[in-house]
């Protein structure tokens, strides 16, 4: 049996539904999509790559229809009664994840770590998309965990648990960022393990993001 505020058809409900689903849709589209690709490692290269050569359509249309779930969910955590969850800047941020994700497929990053086949493992000449490709990432990598935190400390008189699990999830996060980032640029003893450590992020940050979606709707369910 669904759970009740799954089933409630009230508009914040759906909404946060949207961002319930959306991390877990996200993760295994571009897993499904890596592993059909030729010469692409999901241990070395970035999701982001496969944005790039044939197929690349697919994960464009991920990160754009999982940014406009983001931004949908960040509705729904505006809407209505203040959650114990959510800091004033919550929802805002949420939609700043929505918006770098979408910016993430509008303008397609450059080839890294040899993805595509045959490019070298860095542009010698950055790409105007790919310049502008890379600020994307920031409301996503550093936004969640921000999101995270202020959601713990937010939480921490009333739910102890959830402000636990939130910090560490934000901690883990920001232990990944730099350790792919220099993996991506090149770092010789990082950057066979890049994809590992940016994948690590994206699953850590967005399981926490469907988590909190579905904490909100059911503390808004049950009020």
């Amino acid at each position: 049996m669904l759970p009740r505020w799954w089933i409630d058809r009230r508009p914040t409900q759906r909404l946060l539904r949207c961002g319930a689903l959306a991390g877990p849709l996200f993760v295994i589209t571009f897993t499904v999509a890596g592993r059909k690709r030729d010469g692409y490692d999901a241990r070395r290269h970035p999701v982001s790559a496969l944005a790039l050569g044939p197929g690349g359509a697919v994960q464009r249309a991920n990160f754009i229809a999982t940014g406009a779930l983001y931004l949908a969910a960040a509705v729904g955590m505006g809407r209505g009664r203040r959650s114990r969850f959510l800091a004033a800047p919550c929802p805002a941020l949420v939609a700043g994840t929505g918006v770098g994700l979408i910016g993430s497929g509008l303008f397609a990053t450059d080839p890294t770590s040899g993805y595509p086949p045959g490019t070298p493992p860095q542009p010698a000449h950055p790409s105007r998309t790919g310049t502008i490709h890379n600020p994307f990432a920031i409301p996503v990598f550093l936004g969640i965990p921000v999101t995270a935190l202020l959601s713990a400390y937010a939480s921490t008189a009333e739910d102890r648990r959830w402000a636990v699990y939130s910090a560490t999830s934000a901690t883990l996060m920001f232990a990944c960022a730099p350790l792919f980032g220099a993996a991506f640029a090149q770092n010789p003893a990082l950057v066979a393990t890049g994809g590992r450590f940016q994948r690590a992020a994206i699953v850590t940050g967005f399981t926490w993001l469907s988590a909190l979606s579905i904490a909100v709707g059911k503390e808004a369910c049950s009020g």
